[in-house]
């Protein structure tokens, strides 16, 4: 390799090399200005074939009945509710805390097929839902 090419080989790498710090650099910023998102959880589901439906099963400790949302997209079913703690601690300490509480949102995957929505209640901490139609 030339000492002419050889130069100009490193003068292509060390501009590569600063693209790329400036695309880094650009993203370390996009990120800073994005807005938190508070955090998340996602509930336990179980999901049943029963001959042409689908019930659903979501645990929602702590939500009051009829505050979830449900939302049946193309791409699965949306269950997104709000739970608080069930107290007010005042100057209590807590000891154990294994109940999430918070946002809540899940996006249950469905098998294949189209679906409607025929039903919904909440029972006993869990939200049950039925859909009509049957996988493909």
């Amino acid at each position: 390799m030339s000492a002419e090419s050889r130069g100009m080989w490193m003068w292509s790498q060390a501009c590569a090399a600063l693209e790329e710090a400036e695309r880094r650099h650009r993203r370390f910023f996009e990120l800073l200005g994005a807005p938190a998102r508070a955090p998340v959880w996602e509930p336990p589901v179980d999901v049943f074939l029963l001959e042409r439906e689908l019930h659903i099963v979501v645990a929602l400790p702590g939500v009051r009945p009829g505050s979830a949302s449900i939302e049946l997209t193309s791409s699965g079913l949306w269950v997104r509710a709000e739970s608080s703690l069930p107290l007010q601690l005042g100057r209590g300490r807590i000891l154990r805390l294994e109940i999430p509480y918070g946002r809540i949102e899940r996006r249950i995957d469905l098998p294949g097929g189209r679906y409607q929505l025929l039903d919904h209640e909440y029972a006993d901490g869990c939200l049950h839902v039925r859909l009509s139609g049957a996988p493909l």
